[in-house]
């Protein structure tokens, strides 16, 4: 795949790793597309229990590339025509639990990457925001819908509609984040996010990967159905993972 995105694969964690730092890891086209490939090949690879997304440099994502919406009629048309190739959706979707590792600015397309991992960790110096409508746009990388699955639309309403950007300790607070990692003693904050995430997915690794599949599918069922049809599709996925295991110890 391109430069701008690098797979690693070791003791059954995948590194997905933006690589634009000089540009911020914003994400071009480019990126975009490499981004699509690495998540799946990581789909494919049945070996792969858990990921991490990770970022060179200083920041994680300023967000998207606005240098390339130049050509097109407008800026609404230019955005539709970089998101019909959807990036986002193979990331939602992977079996595998994706933790990601935060620093520096995760904003507009960078949080919004991150909002569609399963665990979000964040370096003590890391700005999150959806900065979108101080543009006049919306979020148009499923902000507005991951953003409110994860903290509830009375939480989610100020981040988008004021624009505001959050530190890192604001973000744990509000429940976009799950935790706040500081610095090493080295003083490398980058370093120590990646350490973390890495740590994080080395944990799921070392569960039965069936298991994890199954917990991570109930567990987006709550957010996604009602109570009676998620304990429905709860007990659904308890009784095909029983009979996955007893399979698995009666060859």
């Amino acid at each position: 795949m391109a430069d701008e995105v690098l797979l690693d694969v070791d003791d059954a964690v995948a590194t997905i790793t933006l690589n634009r730092p000089a540009s911020l890891n914003i994400v071009s086209v480019a990126l975009r597309d490499a981004l699509i490939e690495a998540v799946l090949a990581v789909r494919d690879l049945p070996d792969v229990r858990a990921v991490v997304l990770a970022a060179k440099g200083r920041h994680f994502s300023a967000g998207a590339d606005l240098s390339e919406f130049g050509s097109a009629d407008s800026v609404f048309e230019a955005r539709r025509i970089r998101w019909d190739r959807d990036p986002w959706g193979p990331l939602w979707t992977l079996r595998q639990p994706v933790v990601v590792a935060l620093h520096g600015y995760s904003l507009a397309a960078g949080l919004e990457m991150a909002m569609l991992c399963d665990v979000r960790l964040a370096a003590a110096d890391t700005v999150v925001g959806l900065p979108e409508t101080r543009l006049g746009m919306l979020p148009a990388a499923g902000g507005t819908q991951s953003l409110t699955k994860a903290i509830g639309p009375a939480a989610a309403l100020p981040v988008v509609l004021t624009a505001v950007d959050l530190r890192a300790e604001d973000a744990l607070r509000r429940g976009i984040v799950h935790r706040v990692v500081e610095a090493g003693p080295d003083g490398d904050a980058v370093a120590a996010v990646d350490r973390a995430a890495r740590l994080v997915a080395e944990t799921w690794a070392a569960l039965d990967p069936a298991t994890l599949t199954a917990a991570k599918r109930a567990l987006r069922a709550a957010a996604e159905q009602d109570l009676p049809a998620g304990l429905v599709t709860e007990r659904r996925l308890a009784t095909l993972h029983r009979h996955h295991q007893r399979g698995h110890d009666n060859p």
